[in-house]
């Protein structure tokens, strides 16, 4: 019988780094960058990525360093399980928060570093860098991501 995979026999809590690491399906987007409205406090989602997001891979490009290089990076932790409900529904931290299983197209699943984006889930294609956005200009950049589950 074969080993029971460790998304599956532990907790998020129970996770050592490494398999918290593993997790990260390779997306993207949580470096996409949202407007708030400051009367309503509804959030929007743009189709501008952190400039540290390779567009093509969906990872960033200074992983060990992005939280000195953008000290607004967000770095999920187990500490902020409850306030998952941010990522998007495919993400994995939010599926086992949720005790939901893992999609099919998830690379822990499929094997497949690349299933994330043969699925359509990956930001790829999608997003354009802050580099190439002007501050003023975010509001025309407002998109809707579907959450294919």
């Amino acid at each position: 019988m074969a080993q029971v995979p460790f998304w599956r026999r532990k907790t998020l809590e129970q996770m050592n780094s490494s398999e918290w690491e593993a997790l990260c399906d390779g997306c993207g987007r949580c470096c996409i960058h949202s407007l708030e409205d400051e009367e309503t406090g509804e959030v929007y989602s743009t189709n501008v990525a952190c400039r540290l997001l390779d567009t093509y891979s969906c990872r960033c490009s200074q992983y060990s360093r992005r939280k000195v290089l953008v000290p607004g990076c967000i770095q999920l932790q187990v500490e902020d399980v409850p306030e998952f409900g941010w990522l998007p529904s495919t993400c994995a931290y939010r599926c086992l928060s949720e005790g939901r299983s893992l999609p099919d197209w998830h690379p822990l699943i499929s094997g497949d570093t690349e299933s994330v984006h043969k699925a359509g889930i990956s930001v790829r294609g999608r997003v354009v860098s802050e580099e190439l956005v002007h501050p003023d200009d975010m509001e025309e950049h407002v998109v809707t991501w579907v959450d294919v589950d």
